[in-house]
């Protein structure tokens, strides 16, 4: 089956859909039984998505991790209220005190907060590593590294790491490999072809598409499927039904919203290249970006999030730039169907094992369904605005 038949499919059996297009939402806390006997069965069955308590989730949450399952690959997919419950409850999952966690230095920030402030506080250990390190991070893993975490691409500077490497050298050391898939989207990236073993998404991005559902993912290959499963449940982890639902008909749009994302940041970071005022295009498809070659290599497309630097530093034509435009309106996510833009003044503020060479602010564009040719003419009238500033000062 070609992906986008998949897309349309996945997680829409017979048993889930009950003869309707897509599959209900069913909200439940309590499920009753009326004898013991199908008590019973329910219970040792609890692991075969048949419903036994709410929080185990209902056939629409059963539904949605078929689903993933299917687009990403692995043996199963836990779900979470968040993408950062994803990240925090799929690395609690595998660690224990007086382990040692290798972290992506390009890493998502609220990931970095949790080694620095949950982990620590449990004896877990973390080293920081340059997303390019590839082959050397053999160097870093020591006697109690238990867990590999890569961000590919990274969400502000948007390195590609060399995931297969990485994935071989973590595997012969007996440690876990885990990726933040979110920009892969489960379907520009097959994170199980590449070695990794937990898979983790903020489906609150790309999977809803629509910037009104709070969601996570982890999918997990055979091997670590049911210690994921298990610990997920045990620390209480359960979604709505409804968000899982708007979810599920996220998914159905996938492929056609990441294309349509694609074609217009290309064409934008295209413009952006030729712009005097740009120093640097930060994009996967982009050779300037770190990590190029193994975005061409591992990669089946790109979707409407990149980076580019200024080549200069003034903070009132950069506040100029940001405060006039339109289209684009600043904020923290992205994934959905609208154009967004984010400021960073200092990316090495958040950076502690390598330097980031970005002098000057780097801004963050995610790049919506509206017509490339008004984004465009948002952002040039804002470079006229930034201009301005300068000429004046």
């Amino acid at each position: 089956m070609k992906q986008d038949t998949k897309i349309i499919n996945a997680g829409r059996s017979a048993k889930w859909t009950n003869g309707v297009v897509n599959p209900p939402i069913t909200r439940a806390s309590t499920v009753v039984f009326n004898s013991v006997a199908e008590m019973n069965n329910a219970v040792a069955n609890r692991h075969n998505q048949t419903m036994v308590y709410g929080r185990r989730g209902t056939t629409t949450a059963f539904a949605f991790s078929e689903a993933m399952t299917e687009l990403e690959g692995g043996a199963g997919c836990a779900l979470y209220p968040s993408g950062t419950a994803a990240i925090t409850n799929a690395i609690l999952a595998f660690v224990k005190q007086g382990d040692h966690v290798l972290m992506v230095d390009s890493a998502y920030e609220p990931t970095r907060d949790y080694c620095e402030k949950i982990l620590t506080k449990m004896g877990v250990a973390t080293t920081y590593y340059d997303p390019m390190i590839g082959a050397g991070i053999e160097a870093l893993i020591q006697d109690n590294t238990v867990l590999v975490f890569l961000e590919s691409p990274g969400s502000i500077t948007m390195e590609v790491q060399d995931v297969p490497t990485i994935s071989a050298i973590a595997h012969q050391h007996d440690c876990i490999v885990m990726l933040d898939n979110t920009w892969g989207a489960g379907i520009n990236f097959k994170p199980f072809d590449y070695g990794v073993d937990v898979s983790v998404q903020a489906a609150t991005k790309y999977i809803v598409g629509h910037s009104d559902v709070m969601l996570g993912t982890a999918t997990a290959v055979e091997k670590y499927w049911p210690q994921l499963r298990d610990y997920s449940y045990l620390m209480g982890q359960c979604t709505s039904p409804d968000d899982l639902y708007l979810a599920l008909r996220g998914i159905r749009t996938l492929g056609i919203r990441l294309k349509q994302h694609q074609q217009s940041a290309i064409k934008v970071a295209q413009w952006l290249q030729q712009r005097p005022e740009v120093a640097k295009i930060l994009h996967p498809a982009f050779e300037s970006c770190p990590g190029h070659e193994f975005f061409k290599r591992d990669f089946n497309g790109s979707n409407g999030l990149f980076s580019f630097v200024f080549n200069c530093g003034n903070k009132a034509a950069l506040t100029a730039f940001l405060d006039g435009l339109h289209h684009f309106k600043m904020g923290y996510s992205w994934g959905g169907f609208e154009s967004l833009i984010l400021g960073i003044t200092n990316v090495n503020s958040i950076r502690s094992a390598t330097t980031f060479d970005c002098e000057f602010p780097l801004i963050r564009l995610h790049i919506g369904l509206e017509d490339v040719d008004d984004l465009i003419d948002d952002l040039s009238k804002g470079f006229e605005r930034y201009n301005q500033v300068l000429a004046n000062s």
